[in-house]
């Protein structure tokens, strides 16, 4: 009987340890299959972004087929703006057409000269195109405007105050003008020798004013073929007038400003007729707008007269080689930030310098620390900036000595 007891305590913990087996195999297995689920949860998650994703693609590849297979599209351009929405195109095979536009275009868009995109079947305007424009033009749009304020210009104070007053005021306090009852100069010629800092004040009107600045130098007009020079003309004031208020800087004037002889070859020819579009554009029958233009050149005697009559150029300011005084303030500017040693006389540096250029100047500066670098010295000594004014005076007076000798014996 107590056997028998024994075998039934012993199936007993036979079957504990079985059930507690089985328990611990279903736990395991609810864990695999909650991982398995949570799994397929990620997966179908993962499946159904990527169905997304390729629904979209096929979209944008069926709006891809529909545009290839709809038909081209006629550009044209608006002569006439007529009533009861309707205007006259010239299409670029050559008809006009008076046709109907859609009224969810912008009416102000639609403008004579303006660029349209036609229906081939239909000629309905389908949509207003942005005006065509050569890229060497919208490349002459100074992006960051130069880092040169009047602060680091010395020795023409003068010039600073009419270029100011000219430049910057009509573009500031307009408002000026208006209680005076004046138009505002729309034009600036800045004109002396090579080197005293025409294009340096052009710079720091860029800086100094929010104006889209333009710069061109005026060779890049001159172009191979009839008629180039003049459309690239055009295409600058046109980019001028969209970007208002803006300034648009000449440089070197004198290659197409030149005067206008009566003998003259094919090329003289093409320069004039650049020359002409200039003087229309500058005062044409069109207004300017709030476009100012400033030019620099070094042979204001050899500019044809109808470009410097008023209208076109207002102001006329000379930026002259600097006297002692200017050259001193050009030389503390240039030498701010350099390394001297305490017994460097920029009075006598300036003294000694007499008829060099603002550019001279920079250049004995630079010249004086090369002497430094060359004998690798940290510091810039007098005897440095002595042999400087040596060298590069001595070189503008040795091109003296050979044009003048040229004009002797030439």
């Amino acid at each position: 009987m107590e056997k028998t007891s024994q075998n039934i305590l012993k199936k007993i913990e036979d079957l504990k340890k079985e059930i507690k087996i089985l328990k611990e195999d279903n736990a395991k297995t609810k864990r695999n299959l909650m991982w398995k689920v949570r799994k397929l949860e990620k997966d179908k998650l993962l499946i159904e972004n990527e169905k997304m994703r390729l629904d979209r693609e096929v979209k944008s590849l069926r709006g891809e087929i529909e545009r290839f297979r709809s038909p081209p599209l006629v550009i044209a351009t608006v002569t006439e703006v007529l009533d009861e929405g309707k205007v006259v195109v010239k299409s670029s095979t050559g008809p006009h057409f008076v046709i109907g536009y859609s009224r969810f275009l912008d009416e102000k868009s639609l403008e004579p000269g303006a660029r349209v995109a036609l229906n081939q079947q239909t000629f309905s305007i389908v949509s207003v195109l942005p005006s065509e424009k050569d890229p060497l033009v919208t490349g002459m749009e100074v992006e960051e405007k130069p880092n040169v304020s009047y602060e680091q210009i010395g020795g023409l104070e003068e010039q600073i105050v009419e270029i100011k007053e000219t430049v910057e005021l009509p573009l500031k306090k307009p408002e000026l003008f208006t209680d005076i009852g004046i138009e505002p100069p729309k034009g600036v010629l800045l004109y002396g020798p090579p080197g005293t800092g025409k294009t340096l004040l052009a710079k720091a009107v860029a800086h100094e004013t929010n104006a889209t600045f333009i710069k061109i130098v005026a060779s890049e007009f001159v172009k191979k073929y009839i008629g180039e020079g003049a459309r690239l003309v055009r295409g600058v004031f046109e980019l001028a007038k969209e970007k208002a208020p803006s300034i648009i800087f000449i440089d070197e004037i004198d290659a197409i400003a030149a005067k206008r002889l009566k003998s003259s070859t094919s090329g003289d020819r093409e320069v004039q007729r650049t020359l002409m579009q200039l003087l229309a554009e500058m005062d044409g029958f069109e207004g300017r707008g709030d476009v100012g233009i400033v030019a620099a050149t070094n042979r204001p005697d050899i500019l044809d007269p109808a470009l410097l009559r008023p209208g076109r150029f207002d102001r006329f300011i000379e930026v002259p080689i600097p006297n002692e005084d200017g050259r001193r303030e050009i030389l503390k500017i240039h030498t701010k930030n350099m390394n001297l040693e305490e017994d460097v006389d920029i009075e006598l540096v300036s003294s000694l310098s007499e008829g060099a250029s603002g550019a001279d100047l920079k250049a004995i500066c630079t010249e004086a620390g090369m002497f430094a670098i060359r004998e690798e010295r940290p510091i810039v000594v007098m005897n440095d900036f002595l042999d400087a004014v040596d060298k590069i005076i001595g070189m503008e007076r040795d091109e003296e000595i050979r044009k003048e000798a040229g004009v002797m014996y030439g």
